[in-house]
């Protein structure tokens, strides 16, 4: 397999620095791009608005497909160490079309949710220490957010372990501040202490279809939503000690420790505050958590507050990572601008799709804001859309790449093919009925049309139509990776039994 990190005309240049981060590490940036805090916090609300109390139930329905999907991202990476992940194995099994677009949506994802992470950082930082008033003026807000925007982004360019070691502090302070929130609420609730009218928790929460179909298609869009983020630790592959093996496992371990985190959060704000509390105030994620942090943890309420403060923080800092990695493996193979795969020479991170990644959010995030008072929520669920295209994208390609090992062993069918393509069915369900459910503007969260249709439908496809204009464009002016010689799937299995002759 040619190795186009390590070709005449690179060989020379910076590369990222390799065994800059560990497995914990990966694990831990895993954790922290899905903004665990900040997630409950933003989709809380909207889960119980359209689903009732079975909002437990959507985050377990939402981890099945992510599980399988991870399962693709851990052996895909055994045999391509690349930063790029879904655009380079997309590229390898697939063809260059469809690598293109793989990486457009991954970028794009980044770019988008900045704003909205950064935003809600400076909010709760600000509501943490009282200060209300600050934290409800709207142009404060949006020139605080700036400059976070900027500050991570600097973090992210000065170098992998920096990042590394801020999220560890953080990360772990956020996941025990919202275990020791569950545990509080659902002591308050079987001791019937609670301010709220809480409800028993009951097995028939964890059932997603309990209340109906009307609400499981949005409300899944926005439990992927949840999850989305792990992958980051395997675009840092190349910079990850042991990389064929760690950044793979540490995406997997991170799904699961989101799982129960979700789950135990989810279920202790349902019980504690009631589905009625919640969907009434599905737009006031800020209101909502400081409400419940208020009244459930008293004089510790500022724990919960800064924990979703923090994780908010973190992950505007991480969510920057995958993009801009996606950014560096598409200028190296061309497809892109040769400017993006510039590294720096001395802290050897890609410096320039890494500021380019931050000033694209910034104008998004000032744009939007101005469009429409509820824009960014719709953001978020059109973020839900190109995160189902791209994971469906990256489990079919597992099956392509390894397609003659399928029948090798039960353990390869099943984790390499039937596992991986079942998620991307199951994604692919979701991106098609969400697409129908959007079409009509009514289901969307503001209720509002854009041009007939449902906004976050019309972000979406708006995204997707952005990125097929540049392609063609790039098409036109260079061709040298539309000709690039593809790689084989005998070549792939050959290099991952290499790389484990135990498999």
């Amino acid at each position: 397999m040619t190795d186009h990190r390590s070709s005449p005309d690179t060989a020379s240049r910076p590369s990222l620095k390799p065994n800059a981060i560990g497995f914990f590490d990966a694990l831990v940036i895993g954790l922290a791009s899905t903004s665990p805090a900040y997630t409950i916090a933003a989709i809380i609300g909207g889960l119980v608005l359209y689903t009732g109390v079975h909002a437990p139930g959507i985050m377990l329905a939402s981890f099945i497909p992510m599980l399988l999907i991870a399962s693709a991202f851990y052996y895909l990476n055994t045999v391509d160490q690349d930063s790029g992940t879904t655009f380079s194995w997309v590229t390898r099994a697939m063809g260059p079309w469809f690598g293109w677009i793989g990486g457009w949506a991954i970028t794009m994802t980044g770019v988008l949710i900045v704003g909205s992470l950064a935003e809600v950082g400076v909010r709760y930082s600000l509501l943490t220490f009282g200060l209300e008033d600050l934290a409800y003026d709207p142009v404060l807000i949006r020139i605080l957010t700036v400059l976070l925007i900027l500050l991570m982004t600097a973090i992210c360019v000065w170098g992998t372990e920096i990042s590394a070691r801020l999220q560890n502090v953080l990360i772990i302070f956020q996941v025990v501040s919202l275990l020791a929130f569950a545990v509080v609420a659902l002591v308050q609730v079987a001791s019937n202490t609670s301010a709220f009218d809480s409800l028993t928790p009951s097995w028939e929460w964890l059932n997603p279809f309990g209340g109906g179909w009307a609400g499981v298609t949005p409300a899944l869009l926005l439990g992927v939503f949840a999850y989305w983020g792990w992958e980051s630790a395997v675009n840092l592959t190349e910079e990850t000690s042991n990389s064929s093996q760690s950044p793979g496992k540490a995406a997997i371990w991170s799904t699961l420790v989101l799982l129960v985190t979700y789950l135990s959060v989810t279920i202790a704000v349902v019980a504690l505050a009631g589905d009625a509390f919640l969907a009434e105030n599905a737009g006031e994620e800020e209101a909502v958590f400081q409400v419940l942090a208020s009244e459930t943890m008293g004089p510790w309420s500022w724990v919960v507050m800064l924990s979703v403060a923090t994780s908010a923080i973190a992950s505007t800092q991480t969510t920057i990572i995958p993009a801009s990695r996606t950014g560096l493996s598409m200028a190296r193979r061309g497809a892109l601008p040769k400017m993006f795969g510039r590294i720096h020479p001395r802290f050897r991170t890609p410096d320039v799709s890494t500021w380019w990644v931050a000033g694209i959010a910034i104008a998004y995030y000032l744009g939007v804001g101005l469009l429409s008072e509820t824009a960014l929520w719709d953001t978020l669920t059109a973020l839900g859309l190109l995160i189902a295209f791209y994971y469906a994208l990256t489990g079919i390609a597992c099956a392509i790449y390894f397609r003659k090992r399928l029948t090798k062993s039960v353990k390869s069918f099943v984790l390499i093919g039937v596992g991986p393509v079942l998620g991307a069915l199951m994604l692919t369900w979701l991106l098609v009925a969400a697409i129908i459910d959007y079409g009509n503007p009514e289901n969307s969260y503001s209720g509002v049309a854009w041009f007939g249709l449902g906004p976050p439908l019309v972000l979406g496809i708006g995204i997707f139509a952005t990125g097929v204009v540049l392609m063609v464009i790039w098409y036109f002016r260079d061709r040298r990776f539309w000709d690039e010689e593809p790689s084989t799937a005998e070549q792939a299995i050959v290099r991952v039994d290499m790389t484990d002759p135990n498999r």
